[in-house]
């Protein structure tokens, strides 16, 4: 688990999942690139507060421009490219294929599928001079299995899924890795929808989340930190023989949820 002497770029930082990745790849020895669309300042603070190196760079990976720069700063301020974890990613919009507004599939397919395209396409060459580049993308169960009002979200992450697998086809031979993380029912607020909703609306949607989850069979939501622990070790020499490899983090959710 050791990423000693590696630079990282860790896409959707600002905080969630891919905080916690970034602070436990620098925990892990290695120098992080956090990027986000929102200000990333806080996870840069905590990872020098703690002894790391960090810097930031905003960057939206649905524009190809701002991703090429987000390589080109990331090889410039920290000195080379080793690990990419492509974990930007929206929910995009709710509601049956036929109410779903065409922009909301758009946005979804071109933050969470293609964002990964683009940053690994950047990306590439660098991690091929590295000798063993490492791509870790954070997928999601709803990539595996389908879910109620979400055409765009599972679509995308199902593609995101299958990426992975085509990458490990490609480049394996060349000495890159590549891997990805289905998380299921995480303890986080992605783009701050709850929040949004405020007072007694938000502590509801909360406890329906806590419900669900407690029907997998170890019956919780996890903490982003127990992800980051599979992201770093799917970037470490630890997992030195899977490649193209689907790992769910999602308390055995895939596997069978009990029911009432």
């Amino acid at each position: 688990m050791d990423l000693l002497g590696k630079v990282a770029v860790v896409t959707g930082s600002a905080g969630g999942i891919g905080g916690a990745i970034a602070r436990a790849m620098a925990s892990a020895g290695a120098r992080v690139m956090v990027s986000d669309v929102q200000p990333g300042d806080g996870t840069v603070s905590q990872i020098e507060q703690a002894g790391g190196e960090a810097a930031f760079l905003s960057c939206d990976v649905s524009d190809p421009t701002q991703v090429q720069a987000l390589v080109d700063g990331t090889v410039e301020r920290l000195g080379g490219l080793d690990i990419l974890v492509n974990n930007a990613g929206i929910a995009g919009g709710t509601g049956s294929a036929h109410e779903l507004d065409l922009a909301d599939w758009n946005r979804a397919l071109a933050v969470n599928l293609t964002g990964p395209f683009l940053c690994t396409h950047f990306a590439l060459p660098h991690l091929l001079a590295s000798g063993a580049g490492r791509i870790v993308n954070i997928a999601s169960t709803y990539g595996l299995i389908g879910a109620p009002e979400a055409p765009a979200y599972c679509a995308s992450k199902g593609g995101l899924v299958n990426l992975t697998r085509q990458l490990a086809v490609d480049y394996s031979g060349q000495g890159i890795r590549v891997n990805a993380i289905c998380p299921g029912y995480i303890d986080t607020d992605m783009g701050g929808h709850r929040a949004a909703l405020g007072g007694t609306a938000s502590l509801e949607a909360r406890e329906r989340r806590e419900a669900a989850a407690a029907r997998q069979p170890i019956g919780r939501q996890a903490q982003a930190e127990e992800v980051a622990s599979v992201a770093v070790f799917l970037a470490s020499d630890a997992s030195s023989f899977m490649t193209g490899s689907i790992v769910t983090v999602d308390g055995g959710c895939t596997t069978t949820f009990r029911h009432p």
